[in-house]
């Protein structure tokens, strides 16, 4: 494993995810996968008040790809829909707190949770 990459915090995180599961009745659901890595995230949202009210995720990947997913879903809730809709590659990378600069192939793990947030909310009505 890359150290550079794979600091203390994100291999603490991939062993104990925050918000790791799924919701009975989602509100909102959505799902994606990397197929360069296979990694494959799925995230369930329950929205009150055009808020994140509860949101889970579940998937199987590298640990980048999963902490990325489990911040992310710690971040947004309580969240506005408005406001998580306008994330952007440079919020998850403070998210997740890893230089990819130096290893580019890991970008799209990271994102991935990104990408099914968007796509989530984007069935969103309020």
């Amino acid at each position: 494993m890359d150290s550079e990459i794979y600091q203390d915090f994100i291999l603490e995180i991939y062993k104990n995810p925050f918000n790791y599961g799924k919701l009975d009745k989602p509100t909102l659901q959505a799902g994606s996968h990397n197929p360069l890595c296979g990694d494959n995230i799925e995230m369930f949202i329950n929205t009150k008040e055009n808020k994140i009210s509860e949101i889970k995720f579940s998937g199987k990947g590298c640990a980048i790809s999963q902490v990325s997913a489990s911040l992310l879903t710690e971040h947004l809730k309580g969240m506005e829909i408005s406001e998580a809709k306008s994330l952007s590659q440079k919020d998850i990378l403070n998210l997740i707190k890893v230089d990819l600069s130096k290893n580019p192939s890991r970008l799209k793990c990271a994102l991935l949770s990104l990408e099914v947030l968007k796509k989530a909310i984007s069935k969103y009505s309020s």
